[in-house]
């Protein structure tokens, strides 16, 4: 019974002893919970606010991006519907530019229609090519409507150098006949008849440029005949050469606008030329005076030179009569000690016994 009751005690102390760890167990292990769980709330909480402000600034930086791509794509836009707006603008500008050019080609062919106004045009367009070669005033090189000693008036007249002389040049514009000859509703016996009549019209221009305007001893042996339309210089070249010789033998020559051109480039070219050997012939008539120029320096400076190699020999020669008198002063100046001391000694032997004379 007595063990019995001591292991009852030993059972009443163990029971109290883990009762009261149990206990200590348990509030250490609530006051570790407590205590974990807010270092636990307190890192989740930095944690968080860590990724607010991480994210915050991601969106910030987003927003600010998105911003920019969309200013970006506002001003590309903006500035492609100003270019569009600009082409537009300037193909309604040019749509009514063709819309007066339209109306223009139909007003020249209206003037073009009247014989008079076609003379008034081929004389303009003669004049802007001659101001466009040589300027708009050079009476040197041409003048417009020249009158010759026959009284004829000539459209213009270029001043060529010899033995070309003065060129005649009158503008001619056949365009009626031309424009009929090639319209094609008109039956072809129609079209050969007004063909025949076109080279008609040709043959007596040509005529009327060589019977007026070429004029021995005043003009040149040729003259111009000037046609301001490209296509009816082309007809004639392509399908009438029986009209350019025909106008070769009555030495005229037929121009159109660009061939024209390319007479006057020729001539100014001629002209330049003309002007540079003239230049060349003063220069080389100054280069020859001063060739002679210099021939006269070389005679005197080779006079001056001998004068100079005699001065010069002159001056050797007192260079050295200088040195040799010097030589003889510097001798004469140190005398030979030895000599000197001599000459002082005291005489052994008077020159003369004085006693026995005496006595």
């Amino acid at each position: 019974m007595a063990q019995i009751q001591e292991l009852i005690e030993k059972f009443g102390v163990f029971k109290t002893d883990l009762t009261k760890s149990m206990a200590e167990s348990s509030q250490k292990t609530s006051t570790d919970l407590n205590s974990f769980k807010e270092v636990f709330q307190k890192s989740l909480s930095g944690d968080f606010d860590k990724l607010i402000n991480n994210v915050e600034k991601k969106l910030d930086a987003i927003n600010n991006k998105v911003q920019e791509n969309l200013s970006e794509g506002f001003k590309k836009t903006n500035e492609t519907f100003n270019n569009v707006i600009e082409r537009l603008t300037k193909i309604d500008e040019a749509q009514k530019k063709i819309d007066s050019l339209s109306t223009n080609v139909v007003s020249l062919q209206d003037i073009l229609t009247d014989k008079k106004s076609r003379g008034i045009f081929g004389e303009v367009q003669l004049n802007h090519i001659l101001h466009a070669v040589f300027g708009e005033k050079n009476d040197k090189v041409y003048q417009t409507q020249y009158t010759l000693s026959n009284g004829k008036m000539a459209d213009a007249i270029l001043f060529a150098p010899e033995p070309t002389g003065n060129i005649a040049i009158d503008s001619k514009f056949p365009l009626e006949n031309y424009k009929r000859m090639l319209d094609t509703t008109l039956p072809d016996s129609e079209r050969k008849r007004i063909e025949k009549l076109f080279k008609a019209d040709i043959r007596k221009k040509i005529d009327d440029i060589a019977d007026k305007y070429i004029i021995p001893g005043e003009t040149a042996a040729h003259a111009v005949l000037f046609l301001p339309a490209e296509a009816i210089f082309a007809e004639l070249n392509a399908y009438h050469s029986d009209l350019i010789q025909y106008a070769h033998r009555r030495k005229v020559w037929i121009t159109s606008p660009t061939t024209f051109v390319a007479v006057l480039s020729t001539l100014q070219n001629v002209l330049n030329d003309i002007e540079r050997r003239k230049y060349a012939d003063i220069i080389q008539q100054e280069i020859i005076k001063l060739a002679e120029d210099f021939s006269r320096y070389r005679v005197r400076w080779d006079k001056l030179s001998t004068h100079i190699d005699t001065v010069q020999k002159d001056v050797k020669d007192i260079h050295t009569s200088t040195r040799k008198i010097s030589s003889k002063f510097e001798k004469i100046a140190s005398v030979d000690l030895e000599k000197e001391t001599d000459l002082k000694k005291p005489l052994d032997k008077p020159l003369l016994d004085v006693s026995n004379d005496e006595e």
